[in-house]
């Protein structure tokens, strides 16, 4: 029995709730102050006409919906790019970064805290 990754378990949910025209569920842990091979923040792009005629909110609200027991069992972040696809040809595909990670490294001490 082979057991899925957590990308793989993100894929999946939302090929079968969103039949997208385009999806890119990429691991973006390495940038995060977790250990190694941590599977606790992603970034999803999805394009799907599920999205047409909802809001910005309600289109993360549904994704995050459908995602909901990955949350329950480790994941952490899910930053989110939710268009229909006459957006996302009127964007051309345009690049999507995710914000900068505020959460700190454990390797360095606090601002304005001395390491001990």
């Amino acid at each position: 029995m082979t057991t899925a990754t957590r990308q793989e378990s993100i894929q999946s949910k939302l090929v079968h709730a969103l039949a997208p025209v385009h999806l890119d569920v990429e691991n973006e842990s390495r940038m995060h102050s977790v250990p190694a091979g941590s599977e606790t923040h992603f970034k999803v792009l999805v394009v799907s006409e599920a999205f047409r005629g909802l809001s910005a909110v309600d289109r993360h609200r549904r994704v995050n919906d459908i995602v909901r027991d990955e949350f329950r069992s480790g994941l952490h972040a899910l930053t989110i790019r939710a268009l229909t696809p006459d957006e996302w040809e009127r964007q051309g595909g345009a690049d999507f970064r995710s914000p900068a990670c505020l959460g700190g490294s454990k390797a360095e001490p606090e601002p304005g805290k001395k390491s001990s």
